[in-house]
């Protein structure tokens, strides 16, 4: 008789506790893989503690030309949304994304900001640029799209995803907003960017400048001797007093333009290290998406003959 006051007590007590461990317990958070670093940091700021993110490619990593592992594969299945760029970036990817896509979520993410706003791939008809982060404006929209991705596949976190995107876009107009300040020091005449590949397409646009990039939109393609040729004969004629090298790309190319340059009597500089498809080291200010244009048009604008804070917008760059 006991034992079975004993069992029907206890069991009064678990219906009574249940409920508040239920609201205690915390909801499992979404877990997010995405291609690149830059669409990871994004989608922390926008998903917060809702979510767990990882991207597959690091510092120093060029998205055109990486291939997938299994380790890669194996946390794609496991994740609970893809996250990719698209547009061809990741063009190792296209069977990948093909095939998770028929049991999961697959959002390439600036394929869905609209045409007009993308600009054409002038080495291959119906191919735009990738690049699109390279404009802190344009990546807010790409942010947009991250955030009604996160709300559709989480919709009980819709209002805290709204929130995050809200506060994210601010640091976004920001930056935008100092880097059209300093980058309009630049003298008219200098504001032309020799970089090893063009992947500052976007940039251009935005803030006024010339781009000229030694490969194409794709490191997939090679530079050969007759455009190196004709990227001299412009850094000599133009008397551009710095071009620049990049962090996910070889400096063989910048190295071949500067000595070109020199052999026909025109010194041209090797200015700061910009960081194009991969951002700066984790843990530090450049290896996030704020951090890496921060440092990208600071060191463009100090290079060519402008002015800009040596620390960048809020003081946070690595002292050079």
């Amino acid at each position: 008789m006991r034992r079975g006051l004993l069992a029907f007590v206890c069991a009064a007590l678990l219906s009574l506790l249940a409920p508040a461990f239920a609201q205690s317990a915390p909801a499992p958070k979404l877990k997010v893989v995405t291609t690149t670093a830059m669409l990871a940091d994004a989608v922390r700021a926008i998903g917060g503690d809702r979510v767990a993110v990882e991207s597959l490619m690091g510092e120093g990593v060029d998205p055109h030309l990486y291939k997938p592992t299994r380790a890669d594969t194996a946390k794609l299945l496991g994740s609970d949304l893809v996250i990719a760029n698209g547009l061809g970036l990741e063009g190792q990817f296209k069977e990948t994304f093909a095939q998770l896509g028929r049991t999961k979520p697959v959002v390439l993410a600036a394929e869905r900001v609209p045409r007009e706003r993308l600009l054409a791939d002038e080495a291959f008809k119906d191919r735009f640029d990738p690049h699109l982060w390279m404009d802190p404006a344009l990546w807010a929209e790409v942010c947009a799209v991250l955030r009604d991705a996160l709300s559709e596949r989480d919709p009980a976190g819709r209002e805290a995803y709204r929130a995050g995107h809200e506060a994210y876009a601010a640091e976004l107009a920001r930056l935008a907003e100092y880097a059209g300040r300093v980058l309009a020091s630049v003298p008219a005449e200098r504001r032309v960017l020799v970089t090893a590949h063009d992947a500052f397409g976007y940039f251009a646009r935005a803030y006024g400048f010339e781009v000229v990039g030694i490969q194409g939109v794709s490191t997939e393609s090679e530079a050969g001797l007759k455009r190196i040729e004709e990227v001299v004969a412009l850094v000599v004629a133009r008397k551009i007093p710095a071009i620049f090298v990049e962090a996910s790309v070889s400096d063989r190319n910048v190295k071949a333009v500067v000595e070109g340059a020199g052999k026909r009597g025109h010194t041209v500089a090797v200015g700061p290290e910009l960081f194009s498809d991969s951002m700066g080291a984790p843990g530090t200010h450049e290896g996030t998406y704020l951090g890496m244009i921060d440092h990208n048009v600071t060191a463009i604008a100090r290079a060519l003959g402008g002015e800009a804070p040596a620390r960048g917008l809020a003081g946070r760059l690595a002292a050079r």
